[in-house]
């Protein structure tokens, strides 16, 4: 067995320092009861309805997502340090998509080849010579993190399109508080449940120009049957605004209007879960019902905001990804604070032959591949999914990124066992607006349930943990 890092235990047993208050309060519990809570938690979240769909050959099924009781702790000097790397990089991102959008300097400087923008699907033309309000295109950003070591921080993915998780974490730690008040008296662990007051407050400062008084916020999902709906749906009514789909809305005297009991009311800023090619008939897929037709025109016009804006899928991408670091140096004239996992870009020939003949050592994603879908984890695949892979990436090596196995760092979850380790990863939310970046201390923490296992998302069988920043 590989040696991981563990963040709550030294190789000799002892506890790491975040984690001593909780090691004592957890040893001092009988096991029977902490059992009991589990299942407690877990019957919470069933009534609750916390459910994403996992999307298979059948029908899309409703699961629960696994939800254990040992939290994840990070300290506050953990805490400022990636703070500070996570807002280096979302503010380089934000500059990145104004700049590709309008003089391309970055490309002009050669730093990134003109076809990684203009070739890529998720970079949007309409969207050239747009200026969103107060130049934000990223309102809401998951920078996903994983750890090595004690100081070792990398960041493994951006999500600038339509981070979801939220909701998870402020249900995470709304089950804690109910289960284990005591243990929140004697921890001092920073507070997450603002977070929806913070992300209206964020929206509204992001409102047109030409909004007067307080803006009307509303949250546009693409209906019941999309896998976060839950999240849509219970952002909406935490922020004390309108969950509208695309029939409530239609365009009345250049404003995007929603329909209420005494007529259509127009809409200021629109938070929508609702992907670019489906979001105006008009303008991108004309087969869609989950959009508004004509909305792009009004954004264009400056008669409403879209968050996030449209085209930021590109800052997504895999393939930028791997430009990251020069696209923060380019930006900020800084050295990025944080790293990327190495990356090897398969449309490269080099990289590319590189990449066949280690294969059985690598992770292997797709450029536009999200959820854990598409990829291949070399150490634990067959010879059969292997040769597979091989002839997908000799017809297809655009398509492709490969990065090493990382030693992901692990946490303890509660088994029947015991205290087992398993490995984490780390998805804070970031909330960008003309008055700042606001990062909530903690995030979502998602658990590869299974032993040895390095996949964490929840439709490949993970779960989540509550995330504690503390406040030292």
């Amino acid at each position: 067995m590989d040696h991981f890092f563990d963040e709550m235990f030294h190789g000799d047993g002892a506890l790491r320092g975040p984690y001593e208050e909780f090691g004592r309060w957890f040893n001092g519990e009988d096991a029977s009861r902490l059992r009991a809570k589990q299942r407690e938690a877990e019957e919470v979240f069933r009534l609750t309805g916390i459910t994403f769909n996992v999307y298979g050959k059948a029908e899309a099924e409703e699961r629960l997502i696994p939800f254990d009781i040992v939290p994840r702790v990070i300290s506050g000097r953990e805490w400022k340090r990636l703070e500070r790397g996570i807002e280096q990089r979302v503010r380089a991102i934000n500059a990145f998509l104004y700049d590709i959008y309008h003089r391309q300097e970055i490309v002009r400087a050669g730093r990134i080849p003109a076809e990684m923008i203009a070739a890529n699907s998720a970079f949007l033309p309409q969207m050239i010579g747009v200026a969103p309000p107060g130049q934000v295109y990223t309102h809401i950003v998951g920078i996903d993190l994983v750890r090595t070591g004690p100081d070792e921080f990398y960041v493994l993915e951006d999500n600038a399109r339509t981070p979801s998780g939220v909701s998870y974490m402020l249900e995470n730690r709304e089950t804690m508080l109910k289960m284990f008040p005591e243990l929140f008296s004697a921890t001092n662990v920073r507070n997450v449940s603002d977070y929806p007051a913070n992300l209206r407050r964020s929206l509204a400062a992001c409102a047109p120009a030409r909004a007067t008084g307080e803006p009307t916020v509303a949250v546009l999902t693409p209906g019941i049957f999309n896998s976060a709906y839950f999240e849509h749906a219970f952002l909406a009514d935490q922020m004390a605004v309108e969950l509208v789909e695309g029939h409530d809305l239609r365009v009345v005297d250049g404003r995007v209007a929603m329909r209420t009991t005494r007529g259509y009311k127009p809409i200021d800023v629109l938070y929508r879960r609702v992907d670019d090619e489906f979001l105006d008939p008009l303008n991108f897929n004309p087969e869609s019902a989950l959009g508004v037709p004509g909305i792009m025109d009004v954004y264009r016009a400056g008669g409403i905001t879209l968050a996030n804006a449209p085209g930021t899928g590109i800052a997504d991408d895999k393939a930028i990804y791997s430009y990251i670091p020069e696209i923060v140096e380019f930006y900020t004239g800084e050295k990025p604070l944080l790293q990327n996992v190495p990356t090897w870009r398969c449309a490269d020939p080099e990289a590319l032959a590189y990449v066949l003949d280690h294969l059985d050592e690598l992770v292997v994603k797709e450029v536009h591949g999200s959820g854990g879908y598409g990829m291949l984890i070399g150490p634990a695949a067959s010879k059969r999914e292997l040769a597979a892979f091989t002839r997908k990436l000799k017809a297809r090596p655009a398509n492709y990124i490969a990065q090493p196995t990382l030693s992901l760092s692990t946490v303890p979850i509660f088994a029947r066992s015991g205290l087992a380790p398993r490995h984490v990863d780390l998805r804070p939310f970031v909330l960008v607006s003309p008055q700042g970046v606001q990062i909530t201390p903690g995030g979502l923490t998602r658990v590869a349930l299974k032993k040895d296992s390095l996949v964490v998302n929840s439709s490949q069988g993970g779960g989540t943990k509550d995330t504690w920043v503390l406040e030292d």
